[in-house]
């Protein structure tokens, strides 16, 4: 996946000739990055004060959901196990791939209607996603509860025969049943009835009131006697739950696929719908009214990162020459929050889609 920069400038005579000069700058000779025009419809001002506010609950508001993008994410990733190389086909919004519904951005009418002030957008956005992420918890909790189940029941079938469930290797005639003087033990020997790699299963009859001196012998000898009576009823239970909880995982498992992936479409196009506010919120507060901005949006060449930073800086060093001056440090503006992100003369914000922590 990729990154982005979306960033904005004041218009000049006309926003397009914002963007035909950035398009020189970054593109026309030095092939700095790939760049878009990021569409932003005439939302509602609202007042100054209220745009300071509102400037720092979408900082969290903006980190909060991304946090929970990146938690769906993982979460498909998890839950596709061996079929991890499926993921990215399943992190769609809209139906398609991420870079091309970021670089293809239109604002949703109807999901966040314009006519709404900025904040009652944001409060629409906060309650969608918060809801995801309240659900994400039960869907999760309730189907790693599942498969936790499953995998004890199978670890219990597997591994050593010292440890290891022995209902699936034994059968009713290795035993002895119900005698008043006899008994059958299994000891864990190198041979006979079942082998794994290291040991045998052996099946002993035996009088009763032998069953401590052949114990005592038996570790004498480095054999193991497992502790086991044979239970149909029980073994017969142990499968049928196996059964039960592999049929409710697989039952589960299409149903659970089908809401991560609508729900990630969902908290991912919020997501992009906060930068969008963002970008109109400090491009008001820094560049004035009336509103008059161009928001661009970057895909930066990975080689050449540094110097696409020189030439934006330069390019737009006259509208903020204090910031200018120390491009690559953070500042604390009072009214703008920009004390927890790099601050430049233009307005700017980055869109990682890196969303999962391996390399799908």
């Amino acid at each position: 996946m990729t990154e982005f920069w979306l960033i904005s400038a004041p218009g000049e005579k006309t926003c397009q000739q914002t963007w035909d000069k950035m398009m020189a700058a970054t593109t026309r000779t030095n092939n700095l990055s790939t760049n878009h025009k990021f569409s932003i419809p005439d939302l509602k001002v609202g007042t100054l004060d209220v745009l300071v506010g509102l400037s720092d609950e979408l900082a969290k508001l903006d980190s909060f959901v991304e946090g929970v993008v990146k938690k769906v994410a993982q979460y498909m990733a998890d839950v596709l196990e061996d079929s991890r190389d499926k993921v990215q086909e399943n992190l769609l919004a809209n139906g398609v791939d991420l870079v091309t519904y970021i670089t293809r951005f239109q604002w949703d009418m109807a999901k966040y209607p314009i006519k709404q002030s900025l904040k009652n957008i944001s409060e629409i956005i906060s309650k969608q996603v918060t809801q995801i992420d309240n659900d994400l918890k039960t869907r999760a909790s309730a189907y790693n509860n599942l498969k936790g189940n499953l995998q004890n029941l199978e670890r219990k079938n597997a591994g050593s025969l010292l440890t290891r469930s022995l209902a699936d290797i034994v059968k009713k005639e290795d035993f002895v049943l119900d005698s008043e003087y006899l008994i059958t033990l299994l000891a864990v020997v190198p041979n006979l009835l079942f082998e794994d790699h290291d040991s045998g299963l052996f099946s002993v009859t035996l009088f009763r009131k032998a069953i401590d001196d052949f114990k005592h012998k038996a570790r004498e000898n480095k054999f193991t006697v497992r502790d086991f009576q044979y239970n149909e009823e029980e073994m017969k239970a142990d499968k049928e739950e196996m059964t039960r909880l592999s049929t409710d995982k697989k039952k589960q498992f299409g149903p659970l696929v089908r809401w991560l992936k609508v729900n990630f479409s969902e908290a991912f196009i919020a997501w992009i719908h906060i930068k969008a506010l963002r970008v109109f919120v400090e491009s008001v507060l820094r560049y004035g009214l009336p509103v008059n901005f161009q928001a661009m949006l970057l895909q930066p060449n990975k080689k050449t990162m540094k110097k696409l930073r020189e030439v934006l800086n330069e390019l737009y060093k006259h509208l903020d020459s204090s910031a200018a001056a120390i491009i690559d440090s953070a500042m604390d503006i009072p009214g703008l929050n920009l004390s927890q992100q790099e601050y430049y003369p233009y307005v700017y914000y980055k869109i990682d889609c890196n969303l999962l922590e391996f390399k799908v």
